[in-house]
């Protein structure tokens, strides 16, 4: 299972209020007790097809951020 993208950085992932179901995934709706990739690959047979990396504050030169 490596190679699976990870969520962390994926514009369509976040964290839901729900005990049980603690991850979920805004391109797909659904919420999981696992990481979202994983599901979708363990359920599918294939690597998330929605994933859409998260542009990077950093990457923006007219960014005045202070660190």
């Amino acid at each position: 299972m490596t190679g699976l993208p990870n969520c962390l950085q994926c514009i369509h992932y976040y964290i839901t209020h729900d005990p049980v179901r603690p991850y979920g995934c805004r391109a797909l709706g659904f919420k999981s007790r696992i990481n979202p990739a994983r599901l979708v690959f363990e359920t599918s047979g294939l690597h998330c097809q929605l994933y859409t990396a998260k542009k990077r504050r950093n990457d923006d030169p007219g960014s005045s951020r202070v660190a």
